[in-house]
């Protein structure tokens, strides 16, 4: 198991400089009356191409205003104001996508609001950049949406799965990892709720810190000697450094937006797309690991200590890299 950990430490490498920097772009578009629309478009300020990210728009359209780039946080905002009046339907039935997003491996979650109120959701990425709009919304597309983005950002946050990493390494016996893991999700959904909800705010680079000092601070004591208080408590840890966590989940939603009229069904979605995607990442470790004690026992204690060292070195870096950032170095 160990051996399979320091293998999935290594992996998680060549993003690990990234956590949370590549978050998905927003385009919302809101309709208004006789085919007039505001568009706003929001992406990171760091990509991983030089190919940009830019919202593909009927032909049939022109553009009445545009504002100019500002920087909001680790994103940029550019909005404008669209005459679509030449489209018989507006944009109703017309094809809206990005352009650049399987240059740069990313996404993107398009945002359709109607003149009614209702709103329609669909994730793009590398796959489907272009989609057609429909006459009327789903609940399913806001379900499926938003599980697509919170299993995609579990993934892309190697901070995150650091974490769990440690969790898995910290806890003996099938049935503890269980109980922590569910006190890990307890704890980070509250956060993500009560964040998403409005009910308080927190300084985000403050926090990025705390999620970067938890790992360092795991690792810390899973290369203890002796048992410390984590490895008797597991599931308090997972409990209190999840709420940390949580504040990052809400950062990431908070860049993509929530549509009007479904906040709880789309925060709902985002919950369970985050769950899906730890879940599948434990249920990859822990089968890759039965694997590496049956195939290749001898790798065990060869390399046990590589997952520590990596995650605690990494997890220092960081500390380091948004420590300066809190202090607006």
């Amino acid at each position: 198991m160990r051996a399979l950990l320091a293998i999935c430490a290594i992996m998680l490498l060549p993003n690990v400089a990234h956590a949370h920097r590549f978050a998905p772009s927003s385009l919302q578009i809101y309709e208004g009356e006789n085919a007039q629309y505001e568009v706003l478009w929001k992406t990171p300020l760091q990509t991983a191409s030089s190919i940009p990210l830019r919202p593909a728009l009927p032909g049939g359209c022109s553009i009445k205003q545009e504002s100019e780039p500002q920087i909001e946080g680790t994103g940029v905002v550019k909005r404008w104001s669209l005459d679509c009046s030449s489209l018989s339907q507006g944009l109703v039935g017309a094809l809206v996508g990005v352009d650049g997003l399987a240059q740069n491996q990313a996404s993107a979650i398009l945002i359709y609001s109607y003149l009614d109120g209702r709103s329609w959701q669909q994730v793009l990425n590398t796959e489907v950049g272009t989609v057609t709009i429909p006459s009327a919304p789903t609940a399913g597309g806001v379900l499926s949406s938003y599980i697509v983005l919170g299993a995609e950002h579990i993934w892309a946050g190697p901070d995150h799965l650091l974490f769990v990493l440690g969790l898995v390494l910290l806890v003996v016996g099938f049935k503890s990892l269980l109980v922590t893991v569910t006190s890990f999700t307890v704890g980070h959904s509250v956060t993500l709720a009560m964040v998403t909800l409005g009910v308080f705010d927190y300084p985000v680079a403050l926090v990025e810190f705390f999620i970067a000092l938890s790992i360092f601070m795991l690792a810390l004591e899973v290369n203890a000697a002796k048992p410390g208080w984590f490895a008797r408590f597991p599931w308090a840890v997972a409990v209190g450094f999840g709420l940390l966590h949580g504040m990052g989940f809400a950062g990431a939603l908070g860049e993509v937006g929530l549509p009007q009229g479904q906040v709880p069904l789309a925060l709902l979605s985002f919950n369970i797309g985050i769950e899906l995607g730890q879940i599948a990442f434990i249920v990859i470790v822990l089968v890759a690991g039965f694997a590496v004690r049956r195939y290749f026992p001898s790798w065990q204690d060869r390399i046990q200590p590589i997952a520590i060292y990596t995650m605690g070195g990494v997890a220092a870096m960081w500390c380091y890299e948004r420590g300066l950032s809190v202090l607006g170095i």
